[in-house]
This record gives structure tokens, C-alpha cells and sequence, in this order.
């Protein structure tokens, strides 16, 4: 029998990336989405041509029924959950000081309010299997803060904090669970963020190039596979060293 994944927030972006990936190494995918159900259905109707499972399933994740709802709809589809992956997310731009409530609230209600009820629901699953895999997608700003996203970075490092206490919960059930940590990635959303963001992230991290949907995703296989049995409580960095470097003031970083 096939494994199983769910990936939420997955009908554009890093998200279809990821459950595009897991799909071709043979998971039947339920894609979450909380707009654009064209694109949705569009994408399960093109990884049913390669022969997998793939529903698409719409929920809000940070309110608690639609969340039951999606997985109600899961389990009728699959009978089973093998692996999550928490990707939907979103994020304000503003200033601390004029970010509003409901922009702060909407931030941490999906982001990280989404990841604690959806893990919450899967695990719930997984323990009467004794194994399963989560994987959280934080950010770089889970190690730095990133100005004019307060709540964004709020709800990231709450995130990988979050992925370490459930880690040591779950881990006597048999599941697994990590973080993964995406640099300067380029999406249609970040390029619409920055005038040429590939040539101003790229001359800032180490391997001088900046990342793809395709890094991450791999990560994210690697996280949920055999292959990483014996890892948990996680946080693996997809940023080419951008996050891992100190700025040292006399040290050329452009040789």
C-alpha cells in the first residue's frame, strides 16, 4: 500500500512543489487549499494521470472545524495518513507600528495556530499506528529577524519551538518531527517582493545562487523518508549558508 501525505497550503508556490515531489516517489497526496479550488483540482487531476491518489480538500487551517473536516475527508479518501507537512502560510508587510490586530492575529492564526491543530489531529492518528512524519515549514527567520514582519517572524520561531516540543511528545508513538527552514527562495511571490531578487539575495548567501521550490521539496522528502529514521526535534536550514553566516567586518564575503 502506498504511503500517504497531506500537504496543506498546497495548490501554488513551494507548497505544489512539495506535493508534486511526494507524489513522484509514489505518495497519494491530499492537497489543502484555501483559495483557488480550480488550481487545486487542477493539480489533483494532473498527478492522477501518473497513476497516484490525489484529492484536493479545501480547509482554513486555523479554524478547528474545517480542520476536522479536511481530515474527515482524508481518511475517508486514504484510510490512513503516513505523513503531514504544515506549509500554508501567510504574512503582512507593515511596520510594527502599524500593524494591526487583525493583521497579527490573521498571521498567527494560520501560521502557527494552523500547524498546532493540524499536527494535533494527525498525530492523533499516527499514535494508534506507532509511526508517522510531520514536517513544519518554518523560515530564515526562525534564526534572524526580518524587519516589517514582526508577526511573520513571531509565528516562525514559535513554529521551531513548536516542531521540538512535539518532537519530544510524539517521539515515544513513533513519529517524527522537523522543521525545515527555507532562505531567499524564488516563487512568483517573492519575485513580486523585490525588484531582481535572485541578483540581491544571491550576492548575499555563500553559495551564491539563490533557492527553488525543488530545494525545498527535497528536503522535505528526505525528512519524511527512512533515510532520516533517526532524526527529530529538527530544524534543517534550505538557504545556501545565507543564515548561517556572521557579518564580520573584516572578512571579504565577495572574493
Amino acid at each position: 500500500m502506498k504511503p500517504t501525505a497531506l500537504v496543506t497550503g498546497a495548490n501554488s508556490g513551494i507548497g505544489k512543489t512539495i506535493v508534486s515531489r511526494l507524489a513522484g516517489c509514489g505518495y497519494d497526496v491530499a492537497i489543502n487549499y484555501q483559495a483557488d479550488t480550480n488550481s487545486a483540482q487542477r493539480l489533483a487531476e494532473e498527478l492522477q494521470k501518473h497513476g497516484n491518489r490525489a484529492v484536493s480538500v479545501y480547509a482554513d487551517v486555523g479554524i478547528s472545524t474545517d480542520v476536522d473536516a479536511m481530515f474527515e475527508k482524508v481518511f475517508s479518501a486514504f484510510g490512513k495518513l503516513d505523513a503531514l507537512v504544515n506549509n500554508a502560510g501567510v504574512q503582512v508587510w507593515k511596520p510594527l507600528l502599524e500593524v494591526r490586530e487583525a493583521d497579527w492575529d490573521r498571521v498567527l492564526t494560520t501560521n502557527l495556530k494552523g500547524c498546532f491543530l493540524c499536527t494535533q489531529r494527525a498525530a492523533r492518528h499516527m499514535r494508534e499506528r506507532r509511526s508517522g512524519a510531520i514536517v513544519n515549514i518554518g523560515s530564515g527567520c526562525n534564526k534572524v529577524p526580518f524587519p516589517n514582519l514582526s508577526g511573520y517572524t513571531a509565528s516562525k520561531g514559535g513554529i521551531e519551538m513548536f516542531t521540538k516540543s512535539a518532537a519530544l511528545e510524539l517521539g515515544p508513538y513513533g513519529i517524527r518531527v522537523n522543521c525545515v527552514a527555507p532562505g531567499a527562495i524564488e516563487t512568483e511571490r517573492t519575485k513580486s517582493e523585490l525588484a531582481d531578487f535572485a541578483k540581491s539575495w544571491s550576492s548575499l548567501t555563500p553559495l551564491r545562487r539563490i533557492g527553488t521550490p525543488d530545494d525545498v521539496a527535497a528536503a522535505v522528502e528526505f525528512l519524511l523518508s527512512d533515510n532520516a529514521s533517526f532524526i527529530s526535534g529538527q530544524t534543517l536550514g534550505v538557504d545556501g549558508g545565507l543564515f548561517a553566516q556572521p557579518r564580520w567586518p573584516d572578512y571579504d564575503y565577495n572574493p
